[in-house]
């Protein structure tokens, strides 16, 4: 065990450092300790003040020049192995989560794990790492403002803040009939009835845009449905109303505003309230305004957010959200992942299918959107590759394709259903309160 004073008996006192671990006393040299300079005991011997020794121990004998260390003297002996040997070694018996947090005290790295322990460490540790997920996503409180799906919901605690305020118990009363239709059967009522005005805004939307509800004018001038403006103006005058209410009543108008879900609804009705404006200002038929009728257009096309509201009343859709935001890194994996493939299939179909005269595939760009549809398994069949080699490569892709868009799909899933599970416990407990 005592591996510092086997292999250095011979070398003189002020060349070895006293350390006591929990009981446990080893002698080890300085030769030793300055092969690892970035761990605890190496940075030990460049301490030039009682002050600097304390940070990294947890008492010191300058009279025995001793230092002690409240930690596990059992786990001590690896440590002394490392120093010795310059490989680290997984200890039998004790939890993956406890060994990186000795080896991240003692300033042991992970790439200093033998090879023959590498390979288990990394994967107790990604077992680990999940369960931990697992765990906190199961007993992080339901009222907590930390949780993410909760913070697309209304919070208990936003209830305190109407106290003292103008008219606290009216809007607080007001603002619990908006945010939570479990509260009473009024409450109820107000979210069906805006759930149906949502419907019927999409439904005369698509409706819209349907050749056979077009009506001309005395001059062949395309004009609206006189019945589908009316249903347009009455939804967003219900929006823009749900809305200034919901906002006069708000027990912070910055949070308020600041909500994702908030966000969505002042985009679904400001597109109305711009081309109105445009429309006016397009009547004067001023040359300078020649372009208002494009960006019409565009701002009608905005229209479809009006189907985002929906995620309001949905808490699968709250959870979609929140899990995509969480789930930013496996997105980013892949997406960068298909950007590679893209890019490679597409130079390797341009390379085989050029000398063809049948291929369509002539160019690069086109090569882009083939292996684009090809790996996301769409196959429009628009362009498809005519040579052997060309429908070689071509499965090639395709299996690609499916290995790469599978790789991220079972965390990303496994979140939702966690955020999903969760949204579900806060809606079922606003109902019964």
């Amino acid at each position: 065990m005592m591996y510092g004073q086997i292999l250095h008996q011979q070398s003189p006192d002020k060349c070895f450092i006293n350390v006591n671990v929990g009981g446990y006393k080893q002698r080890m040299a300085h030769n030793v300790l300055k092969r690892f300079p970035q761990t605890r005991l190496g940075r030990l011997l460049s301490c030039r003040s009682q002050e600097a020794i304390l940070e990294l121990c947890d008492d010191f004998s300058p009279s025995e020049m001793e230092y002690y260390f409240d930690r596990s003297p059992l786990f001590f002996c690896y440590v002394l192995n490392f120093y010795l040997t310059g490989k680290m070694h997984l200890v039998d018996g004790l939890c993956i989560v406890s060994f990186h947090q000795e080896i991240e005290y003692w300033g042991i790295k992970e790439r200093h794990l033998d090879f023959c322990c590498s390979n288990k460490f990394h994967e107790l540790k990604g077992l680990a790492d999940e369960n931990c997920w697992d765990r906190r996503s199961d007993e992080l409180p339901l009222d907590s403002s930390a949780s993410s799906v909760e913070e697309l919901s209304v919070l208990e605690d936003d209830e305190a803040m109407f106290e003292g305020s103008w008219c606290g118990d009216k809007r607080k009363k007001i603002w619990v009939l908006f945010e939570n239709p479990g509260y009473s059967p009024t409450a109820k009522a107000m979210a069906v009835a805006s759930l149906s005005v949502v419907v019927v805004s999409i439904i005369a939307m698509c409706i819209h845009s349907m050749a056979d509800f077009h009506q001309m004018d005395l001059n062949e001038k395309k004009i609206e449905n006189p019945v589908l403006v009316f249903f347009e103006t009455f939804c967003v005058l219900f929006f823009s109303a749900e809305f200034i209410l919901r906002l006069a009543v708000a027990p912070s108008a910055r949070k308020f505003l600041c909500s994702p879900l908030n966000i969505i609804d002042v985009m679904s009705i400001m597109p109305f309230y711009v081309t109105m404006a445009c429309d006016l200002m397009n009547e004067g038929e001023n040359t300078d305004l020649e372009n208002v009728g494009k960006v019409v257009q565009i701002l009608r096309l905005m229209r479809v957010f009006r189907i985002l509201k929906l995620a309001r009343h949905s808490a699968g859709l709250r959870s979609l959200g929140a899990t995509l935001r969480h789930s930013s890194h496996e997105v980013g994996q892949l997406v960068l992942f298909l950007s590679v493939g893209i890019s490679t299939f597409s130079v390797l179909i341009y390379f085989v299918e050029k000398e063809s005269q049948e291929s369509e595939l002539q160019t690069v760009p086109i090569g882009w959107w083939w292996a684009t549809i090809s790996m996301t398994t769409v196959g429009y069949g628009d362009t498809c590759p005519v040579t052997p080699a060309g429908k070689l490569i071509g499965t090639l892709c395709i299996i690609c394709g499916l290995l790469i868009v599978a790789l991220p799909i079972t965390n990303i899933y496994n979140k939702f259903s966690k955020f999903y599970v969760r949204q579900r416990h806060i809606d079922l407990r606003q109902s019964s309160n």
